[in-house]
């Protein structure tokens, strides 16, 4: 069958107001804090489902966030994080 081609159905695009930024929370520790043994810290960057929080939410650099997502598996290997 032939594709329709109306131009009916084209997407709409999004409209021109501004996106209110997602809240980021500030650095304020060194990288040298993320260990697998700091759970309170890891605990910030976990969902309630145990899920890993991606970098965009989070707003860390990409390092931390390296350093991060090991530690949390590390954490969750020792039974430590959910």
């Amino acid at each position: 069958m032939p594709r329709k081609t109306s131009t009916d159905d084209k997407k709409k695009r999004r409209s021109s107001t501004q996106r209110t930024p997602r809240p980021k929370p500030k650095v304020d520790f060194t990288i040298d804090t993320i260990d697998f043994k700091n759970v309170a810290l890891l605990r910030q960057f976990v969902t309630e489902n145990g899920r890993l929080l991606p970098r965009k939410y989070t707003g860390l650099p990409a390092q931390y966030q390296r350093r991060l997502s090991t530690a949390i598996k590390r954490a969750r290997h020792m039974l430590l994080v959910k």
